[in-house]
Parts: structure tokens; sequence; C-alpha cells
């Protein structure tokens, strides 16, 4: 990567000074460029590469910005001391060889060669390092959303294999179709959900799946409902995003209730792929002990929606003393 820049920065350079020497020497009187006027121009050159490569690294970045600007100082009197002292008086021994015309008209001529050939160096160097930045925060991003997916799996791989538990010490017979179900939750989320976005039908395929799986464990205490209005599916979508908010929906609302548990599952894509996503839940605030805000699941997937749609989701989350209620938008059309 390091010398994929290098050449292009050596091209860069290249490119730069020729279209500064072709500025710097014309002359409409006098299209045709002397020999003289590339020695000249090489005294501008030579002073430019000790600004950039050597000044600008060394002093300017670090922050040293006094003994930048001295030395940038020394090398810009050298500049003029060379042009002035020895080769206007090689070059033209006879007329500008023979007179100083002032440090002022001497800057006049000088800065505005060395500032072009300095300020594009510093351009080039700010947009590399933005580039680099970028990608550090590209690479930091990743990691991060990799440490929130592995804790989902745990999370509610732990949470059913409580249910999965209570289920066989009372040897129900739905506990080999809960252990299927079970199954293929995981699997799909071992498996298929490793890249950063997946198929929105996909995944609300998986979605049902769960859904099942949760009626399984709240049979004959309540009753589940799910309704969808999928008008346009060829979207993406983060994995395991809405998973979350069901699952906690049937973690409390089932923990606090043996009887009377509603649970309303709502879910809309419209053609211009705006989601709207709703779920909610009754419980018994007095026999639920866990704070419904809180918890891995649920933090974890607050952070992956500010991570994957930044600007382009809205959460709210209502709970009164009876229900508990999750309303989501997202933009898929315009996540990358």
């Amino acid at each position: 990567m390091k010398s994929t820049f290098l050449n292009k920065e050596v091209w860069f350079q290249l490119i730069l000074h020729v279209v500064v020497f072709t500025f710097y020497s014309f002359d409409r009187r006098n299209p045709e460029i002397q020999f003289y006027q590339y020695v000249f121009f090489l005294n501008f050159v030579i002073a430019g590469l000790i600004i950039n490569y050597i000044l600008l690294p060394k002093f300017l970045y670090p922050g040293a910005y006094l003994k930048f600007a001295f030395y940038v100082s020394l090398v810009v009197a050298s500049v003029i001391f060379i042009e002035e002292e020895i080769l206007e008086k090689i070059y033209f021994p006879d007329t500008r060889g023979t007179r100083f015309l002032g440090i002022v008209f001497n800057l006049m001529g000088t800065l505005p060669t060395l500032s072009i050939l300095a300020g594009f160096k510093f351009g080039w160097d700010a947009l590399i390092q933005q580039k680099e930045v970028k990608e550090l925060r590209d690479s930091v991003k990743e990691s991060e959303l990799q440490f929130l997916k592995s804790q989902i799996n745990p999370h509610f791989l732990f949470n059913n294999l409580n249910n999965l538990y209570s289920y066989a010490i009372e040897k129900s017979p739905r506990t080999p179709e809960i252990i299927l179900e079970l199954s293929g939750v995981l699997r799909y989320m071992l498996y298929e959900c490793k890249s950063e976005y997946v198929s929105l039908s996909k995944e609300i395929e998986q979605l049902e799946n769960f859904i099942n799986l949760g009626r399984l464990q709240i049979e004959g205490r309540g009753n589940v409902s799910f309704t969808k209005e999928i008008v346009q599916s060829n979207f993406r979508i983060a994995p395991l995003i809405l998973v979350v908010f069901v699952e906690n929906a049937f973690k409390h609302g089932g923990s606090s209730q043996t009887e009377g548990i509603e649970i309303d599952i709502n879910l809309n894509v419209t053609e211009k792929g705006l989601l709207h996503f709703t779920c909610t839940n009754t419980f018994k605030s007095e026999s639920n002990t866990n704070n419904l805000d809180s918890g891995i699941g649920l933090e974890n997937v607050k952070k992956r929606l500010v991570i994957m749609y930044p600007k382009l989701h809205t959460l709210v989350i209502n709970s009164n003393q009876e229900k508990y209620k999750v309303e989501l938008t997202i933009d898929l059309k315009n996540a990358k």
C-alpha cells in the first residue's frame, strides 16, 4: 500500500514540477526555453525538496512551528543568495549580476514558486493522512462490529438453553421441536451472519423461525402475533438487529407472567426501502426484576444501529406499568 502511494507521489511531483517550470520559464516575448532557466529552476527544486521531505516531516508535522519557520527562512535566504551571488554572476555578469535588487523584490520572485512546490506537497500529505485515518476508523468500526456480533450468539444461546432446560426437566413432549427450531436459528447466526449485511428476505425468514421458537416457549400462557407487509424485499440489512428486540419481548414478557402474555410484532417495508418495525409486549413490573432497558442484547443492538445506520434510523422505546413497546425505523435504501 505504501509503495503504491510512493509511486503515485513520484509521478505527482514530476508532473507538478513540469507544470511549475512551464509557468516559471514562460515568456511570451521569447517562448524558447534557455538552458540557464533550467539551472535557475533547479535551485528552486532543491529548496523545495529540502522543505518537503526534511522540514515538513521533521518540524511542521510534529508541531515545532518556530523551528520550521526558522529553517524555511534559511532555505529561502539560501535560494536568493545562490541566485543573486552565484547564478546571475555566471550567466548575467554584465547585467543582472551587477546589482542586488533588494530583499522585497527577491522575495516576490522566490516565495510564489516555493509556496506552490511546498503547498502541493503539504496537500498531498494531508490527503494521504486523511485516507489513513479513514482506513483506521473503518478498521476500528469493523472490529467493534465483530465484537458486538460475538456477544449476540452467547447471549441468545444462554437465554434459550435456560428455557430448554426447564422444558427438559418437565419432560415436555415439545422439547425435540424446540431443539430443532433452536438449531435452525443458531445455524443461521453462526454460519450465515458473518457478512456486514444480509438479504432482508433471509433475515425475515429467520425472524419468523425465532418467533415460532418463542411461541413454543410460552405455549398456553398467552398469544403471539406477527404481521408483515413487505412491498419490496430486495434490500439488505444488518443481521440480528430485529431478533434482539423480539428476544427481549419473550424474555421479559414470559418471565414476568404466568398467563395473559401478549406479544405483538409488526414489520413493514415500503417500496422505497423504509423499514418500520414495532414490538409490543405485556409484562408485570412487580415480578420483572430485570431492568427492561438493560442487558447485553439491547445495549448491543443500540450500538450496532449507531454504527451501521448513522442518521438513517430512529429508535423509540416506551414502557409503562404493563406494556413495553419498541418502534424502529431504518432507511435501508440509503445505507451503504
